[in-house]
């Protein structure tokens, strides 16, 4: 139930989101119930290899790499599902520090009630 109720939470931050950002956009709320899914496969599977494979660069900017793994995951999704689009990098960049932002917000939110 937890599970549910945090992917409708961040589906919820992204059509937020979309409606803030002109360079993203979502076509419905069943696609960003989609996206919320995908976004969390792909925080999963993927970014664990990506950060392992660019450590040395990670290390490098002092963690400030994280931004660039986050936004090349968002663009990954915005090629995965036909409704949801993010026009460029910079976007990508700009949506991830957002939404990273109004999740931490929102899942506090949802601490405080229960």
């Amino acid at each position: 139930m937890k599970l549910i109720l945090r992917l409708l939470l961040n589906a919820l931050a992204v059509v937020i989101l979309s409606y803030v950002l002109p360079g993203v956009g979502v076509d419905s709320i069943m696609t960003a119930i989609i996206v919320a899914v995908v976004l969390s496969l792909l925080n999963f599977l993927v970014k664990p290899i990506l950060v392992i494979l660019t450590l040395p660069i990670t290390i490098l900017t002092l963690g400030l790499f994280l931004l660039v793994i986050n936004a090349i995951i968002i663009l990954l999704t915005s090629n995965l599902i036909d409704g949801f689009h993010v026009t460029s990098f910079w976007w990508a960049i700009i949506f991830s520090l957002l939404l990273s932002f109004l999740q931490a917000i929102l899942h506090s939110i949802l601490k405080e009630d229960q």
